[in-house]
């Protein structure tokens, strides 16, 4: 895996996320994970999603945070709707972000992947400022490691993830890649 020595992305703003460890010996990154997220659900550039990925998401600032500031999850990077970038875990560590995960007959999911949330929900469009990081994103991520696919949350834990969702457009971040 090529990377740099500590495994950040330049442009990107580095937060550092405690919710990681070390990948098993020998496993390849072969995999980007596309996710979504908001919070609260729907309302958009907040830092809630980096106190959640920090394990700071106060439980009492809204009725939602009370059911999910418990949890211990993160990703790798975050594009915020302005096409801002965030990168929480070095590409050498594994982010929690995948969950109970299943990907073309392998588990464990975190162990060989990247995962990517976009700030947003299941049912709606997402930024033409996302969709072009996250195309500069795959590229850069592509020159590094050897990623062979790209899958949505919910083709790894079908029933019980759904993100990114139906408004992800997959044709549209194709075409996005393709662009130089």
């Amino acid at each position: 895996m090529r990377r740099s020595p500590d495994g950040l992305l330049p442009g990107a703003r580095y937060i550092a996320s405690p919710n990681c460890d070390a990948r098993p010996r020998g496993a390849a990154v072969r995999l980007l994970v596309l996710h979504s997220i908001s919070l609260p659900p729907g309302q958009y550039g907040g830092d809630a999603v980096e106190r959640l990925f920090t394990n700071r998401l106060e439980a009492r600032a809204h009725p939602y945070f009370r059911e999910i500031a418990h949890l211990r999850v993160s990703a790798h990077f975050f594009v915020r709707r302005d096409g801002a970038l965030q990168q929480f875990v070095p590409l050498h560590r594994r982010a929690w972000h995948a969950g109970a995960s299943r990907w073309r007959g392998l588990e464990r999911c975190n162990d060989y992947s990247v995962g990517v949330e976009l700030e947003g929900v299941e049912g709606r469009a997402f930024a033409d400022a996302q969709y072009r990081r996250l195309a500069r994103l795959a590229r850069a991520l592509a020159a590094r490691l050897p990623l062979t696919a790209c899958a949505a949350h919910s083709d790894l834990a079908p029933g019980r993830k759904r993100d990114p969702g139906r408004r992800f457009d997959w044709r549209r971040f194709q075409a996005a890649l393709a662009r130089r």
